[in-house]
């Protein structure tokens, strides 16, 4: 069996190519991907070949880790069922070629229990469940306060703050590009220029910017916390007296996990989060190469979705 899958042969290499697919086995499933998203954080750095040593990191790889199909096979041992539509987080059944994070293809081989079942209703903007529920892992750590500072206004921001406000918090959100401050509902988006505030209890950083921790860290009341929930490149350094006289505490907040996933979908059906106007562009399949550029290069895109239901699956 094989598949067409986005390959990112080195960086800036990208195409659309057929690739084998591994057997499944006993408690695997076979997805048809409806829909992939592109993210604009850890697919940048694989695509521009900035990503930091990770494990599993090599070129040729298939990116992609925000995938909605429905299951068309199952092994007889495999938790999930033929004709469900699942989240899937990324596959590793490409052979030679890397799955990293390997969910952007027209078909997939993964384990049953990897996959999440969705709702039907939910389409396309199942892709956003991994951001989601990464929002969701950096503010529901034991003891976590609610930020009232985000940094940064993209679709991991938003998320947040979507998820702050229906938890009860009225947080601010940090943004310097005009076209991106557009879209709050409950909560002020502001230029970091004109917020004279020294006394932010928690901020949430999810710029990935490896030098704005000074910057943050002025802004602390004491005793606050700095959440680091994006993907730093470069080395995250600051400097030392200012974060002893506030007694300052720095927290990083890694990848979701199955739990975080699994509140998040409660969330988004219990009606207390909305994924509405977070994709703003959407292409066929067939036209990847021109939507990674797009997705990456486009500062008004803040969600790019790749359709793979025209793509032959195999």
């Amino acid at each position: 069996m094989d598949t067409i899958a986005v390959v990112l042969q080195a960086p800036e290499r990208l195409s659309l190519n057929r690739v084998q697919l591994s057997p499944p086995g006993e408690t695997d499933v076979v997805v048809d991907i409806e829909w992939s998203g592109i993210s604009t954080g850890t697919e940048r750095l694989l695509y521009t070949g900035r990503m930091p040593p990770f494990p599993g990191l090599g070129y040729p790889l298939v990116p992609g880790y925000e995938s909605v199909g429905l299951i068309m096979a199952a092994g007889p041992a495999a938790s999930a069922m033929v004709g469900v539509r699942v989240f899937v987080p990324g596959a590793r059944c490409y052979g030679e070629i890397r799955g990293l994070f390997g969910g952007a293809a027209a078909r997939v081989v993964v384990p049953g229990a990897r996959v999440v079942p969705i709702g039907d209703d939910l389409g396309e903007q199942g892709v956003l469940l991994a951001l989601a529920a990464t929002a969701y892992h950096a503010i529901a750590a034991p003891g976590a306060v609610l930020p009232d500072l985000i940094v940064g206004h993209g679709v991991l921001g938003r998320l947040m703050a979507r998820q702050v406000v229906a938890q009860g918090g009225a947080p601010v959100v940090w943004e310097h590009n005009a076209e991106r401050a557009t879209g709050a509902d409950g909560y002020a988006v502001i230029d970091p220029a004109a917020d004279e505030r020294r006394d932010y209890r928690c901020i949430c950083d999810m710029s990935g910017d490896s030098a704005i921790l000074d910057t943050l860290i002025a802004r602390l009341a004491p005793g606050g916390e700095i959440v680091l929930a994006g993907f730093y490149s470069d080395r995250v350094s600051f400097a030392f007296p200012p974060a002893f006289m506030r007694e300052a505490r720095i927290r990083i907040a890694a990848e979701w996990r199955e739990s975080d996933l699994l509140a998040t979908i409660q969330l988004v059906e219990a009606g207390r989060l909305s994924l509405d106007g977070l994709i703003t562009h959407r292409r066929d399949a067939s036209q990847a190469e021109a939507a990674y550029r797009t997705a990456f290069g486009d500062p008004g895109c803040l969600k790019m979705v790749l359709d793979w239901r025209g793509i032959e699956k195999q």
